[in-house]
């Protein structure tokens, strides 16, 4: 696996950064994107550091799984009861900004394909 340096993300981790937390658990931190896309635009993080999702190995399928069944959970906590999108992006060319692994939660609002 190959791990992140120091990110945005580890710092809200370590709490040296504040964040608005909606939900955290010992594998897992979600807390609301600072620049929404949606309405409901939130993140879920693992805190175990794994800079993309093209890094994970088949010993994280176990947290990978957590992952998504926080983000689940954390979307119905939200109201996204009408759905939602869940997405990963995955390097450069994938759009991923911040290099430690993170789903996007987007909802609120009817959403558009291909999302660009």
């Amino acid at each position: 696996m190959s791990e992140t340096t120091e990110t945005i993300f580890s710092k809200i981790i370590s709490r040296e950064i504040p964040a608005d937390i909606v939900y955290e658990d010992d594998l897992s931190l979600a807390f609301k994107d600072i620049h929404p896309q949606a309405p409901v635009h939130i993140l879920v993080i693992p805190k175990k550091p794994i800079a993309q999702l093209a890094d994970a190995e088949s010993e994280d399928h176990a947290l990978l799984g957590h992952l998504l069944l926080t983000a689940k959970r954390v979307a119905e906590e939200a109201g996204l009861k009408n759905g939602y999108r869940v997405v990963i992006n995955t390097g450069d060319d994938g759009g991923q900004t911040v290099h430690h692994l993170h789903l996007h939660i987007l909802g609120g609002r009817q959403l558009d394909w291909p999302p660009g």
